[in-house]
């Protein structure tokens, strides 16, 4: 009850403020410690393996929310089993003119058209450097928006930060930078993940250090390019795939504002748990999956397990839900394994796959 309270107020107050006058306070209330939750009790059964990496629980924060790596721990002392920086790109650029970012509360949604802001490479990499706790933190690398190669920057990223990333996210998904989409066509991903897997070898072969590298997917695709990412990423050793960035769609939104951007919030549950089921179906049950697309309660967050991700992601879901967020999604997965007698969370994955994977794929 305390905790809900707190969340209540917590949204009462950022929400007096614009969307990203928010996000800034709420950066610089974790930083100061002043933002009041409490962390989930630790369960060992919701531990999860993921390639090679083990996670204390299977929740995440998405990349978006501390993109200069600036409160990493303390996002995790909120209860989080991991947290995501970036998405970072080597050279610092301001992204798109504000507003960008746009609040749907009768749906608990956000439309942002950002566009990779970010201090860049040099800065996030001094915070990481900083850091004296060992909790997970992955690094979510991009593009400038003005590279003459792409790939370029990408691999730039996993080389700056190869020793402080727990696993890297190579985000080609994004709405909101010209062209960035365009890399998940079958040539062009399979020229940048060959080059990030070269990138990476080089590195094994330097730090006898294996870092993940995941790939993250748009959900505005049809089957047919399903196949061929998940063809790419299996041909070229990556480890997995984080399903899904924002949508284009306006589907299952009551009040359209006509802004432009990635959408994202619980609108965006069905056709990105539909995206993941298939992936899973494409992949088999070794690659790892990272669910991501409206998860805001236990129930969502097990919908996304049993469609067939190893670990789930939320951001817009905390906006709405508030800081304690972490700890009442993860009592929640622990009470869903005591009524099914469950020993593991992974127990409970791909239990419904078929299910989620025998819908169409909504129509953008």
């Amino acid at each position: 009850m305390r905790d809900r309270l707190t969340d209540r107020l917590g949204r009462w107050l950022m929400f007096r403020f614009d969307p990203e006058t928010a996000h800034g306070l709420a950066i610089k209330g974790l930083k100061s410690g002043s933002l009041p939750a409490r962390p989930a009790d630790a369960d060992p059964r919701l531990a999860v393996a993921m390639a090679g990496v083990a996670f204390p629980n299977p929740l995440g924060v998405a990349a978006g929310f501390d993109k200069n790596a600036e409160v990493p721990d303390a996002l995790l002392r909120l209860g989080f089993g991991f947290t995501e920086i970036g998405t970072v790109t080597p050279r610092a650029q301001p992204g798109n003119s504000k507003p960008r970012i746009f609040r749907l509360t009768g749906d608990r949604a956000v439309i942002n058209r950002l566009g990779f802001n970010n201090d860049g490479h040099g800065a996030a990499w001094h915070r990481l450097d900083a850091r004296h706790d060992t909790g997970i933190v992955g690094v979510n690398i991009g593009a400038n928006k003005d590279t003459d190669d792409k790939a370029a920057d990408y691999v730039a990223g996993l080389e700056r930060f190869y020793a402080l990333a727990a696993y890297f996210t190579v985000n080609i998904s994004s709405p909101n930078t010209p062209g960035l989409r365009d890399l998940q066509t079958r040539g062009a991903l399979a020229d940048l993940l060959a080059r990030v897997g070269e990138a990476r070898m080089r590195q094994i072969e330097e730090t006898g250090r294996r870092v993940p590298v995941l790939l993250k997917i748009a959900p505005d695709i049809t089957e047919a390019d399903l196949d061929d990412i998940v063809a790419e990423v299996l041909d070229k050793a990556i480890d997995g795939m984080i399903v899904s960035n924002t949508t284009l769609s306006r589907a299952g939104i009551s009040d359209d504002p006509g802004e432009a951007g990635g959408l994202s919030g619980a609108p965006l549950f069905e056709r990105s748990t539909i995206v993941l089921a298939k992936a899973r179906q494409r992949a088999g049950p070794d690659l790892a999956l990272i669910g991501v697309g409206g998860v805001d309660s236990a129930e969502t967050a097990l919908a996304k397990i049993e469609a067939g991700a190893d670990l789930v992601q939320l951001y817009t879901g905390m906006i709405y839900r508030g800081p304690t967020i972490a700890g009442r999604i993860c009592a929640g997965l622990s009470d869903a394994l005591d009524a099914r007698g469950a020993d593991r969370i992974g127990d409970l994955r791909d239990l419904k796959v078929e299910d989620w994977a025998s819908k169409p794929i909504p129509p953008q």
